[in-house]
């Protein structure tokens, strides 16, 4: 039987990985834009959690609203990255210093 400690324990350790890979990898902006979807997964998977250990269906009626705006960030982040690698011809976080407008 899977227990909320187990989910919870999943769940943390997705979110260190995730944080992990946000301060082990400074340069590739696409894997920083994955280790940012790791942590909404990581988040999902407690709204997920909680709500089936409450018998609610609030965390999971949430959990739609957060893949949502997930989404809405992932096209939103590759379609500045697609703008900047066309300007640039580079994806590395450290050559994008320069963004003032």
């Amino acid at each position: 039987m899977i227990t909320l400690a187990h989910l919870l324990v999943l769940s943390g350790i997705l979110f260190a990985l995730a944080v992990a890979g946000v301060f082990i990898n400074r340069k590739n902006i696409i894997l920083l834009l994955m280790c940012v979807e790791l942590l909404l997964l990581a988040a999902n998977f407690n709204f997920i959690a909680f709500a089936r250990y409450l018998g609610d269906i609030g965390g999971q009626v949430f959990v739609f609203f957060v893949l949502t705006v997930a989404a809405a960030e992932s096209a939103i982040g590759l379609a500045i990255l697609v703008v900047l690698f066309r300007e640039r011809r580079t994806i590395n976080v450290e050559d994008l210093d320069t963004l003032k407008g």
